[in-house]
């Protein structure tokens, strides 16, 4: 009768050290990472809300761990700044935070309320100077929302030009504005042809230097003070 022969085993050490030597490799490179600190913070896009106010809102400042930190959460303390409408955090090379910002378009001041309107037919509060035109009188609900899409079109180096506005119908018109603009002119226009103030940086070398009203909402006349 044939004897059975039984084959040995043998164990393979050398795969078996290989395998855990990778995982050691693998645990001291991830605890390494993980103190890896961020090492630079670039912001972009933001001409209201500065670079340090932004690092602060995201508790930045220390420049805290780059894989423990969360872009999502960092995203989400910016955007409680009432001035910034959108974040976006990317994480670049060699632990970089790229940080990219949507500001508000901030429009006018109102008086009534003592809040900025913005793009989007909200009030935010006024948390730092700024210098908008001031609108200094209610206007009613059914014209607000046409004056806002036309403060939405007006130029910006035209916007600055403007220091209060006012409501200010008449028998003929009842979406009339009165614009006061820093140089001591005034200016009349209607919601209908709202977007000829931007216009106003070509009329005003044609004044020659002289003050007066400028009546845009029907033709186009000036009329001198004093």
């Amino acid at each position: 009768m044939a004897k059975k022969i039984k084959k040995k085993t043998k164990i393979k050490f050398i795969p078996i050290l290989i395998f855990l030597l990778l995982i050691v490799i693998v645990f001291f490179l991830v605890v390494w990472l993980m103190k890896v600190k961020i090492k630079n913070i670039y912001i972009y896009n933001n001409s209201i809300v500065s670079d340090q106010e932004i690092i602060e809102l995201a508790n930045l400042e220390n420049y805290p761990s780059f894989l423990k930190t969360s872009a999502k959460e960092v995203e989400d303390k910016i955007e409680n700044n009432p001035y910034i409408k959108n974040v976006k955090v990317k994480r670049g090379f060699l632990a970089v935070f790229n940080i990219y910002i949507t500001e508000y378009d901030l429009l006018f001041i109102n008086s009534n309320t003592n809040k900025i309107v913005v793009d989007q037919d909200t009030e935010v509060p006024m948390t730092k100077e700024v210098s908008l035109p001031i609108l200094v009188n209610y206007v009613p609900d059914t014209v607000f929302p046409k004056f806002i899409e036309k403060m939405k079109k007006v130029n910006k180096e035209v916007l600055d030009k403007i220091s209060h506005i006012e409501y200010q119908p008449n028998d003929y018109d009842k979406e009339r504005f009165l614009l006061y603009m820093n140089d001591g002119n005034s200016v009349y226009v209607t919601i209908t042809r709202f977007e000829l103030i931007n216009k106003y940086n070509e009329i005003y070398p044609t004044l020659e230097g002289k003050k007066g009203i400028l009546y845009l909402d029907s033709g186009n006349h000036f009329e001198i003070k004093g």
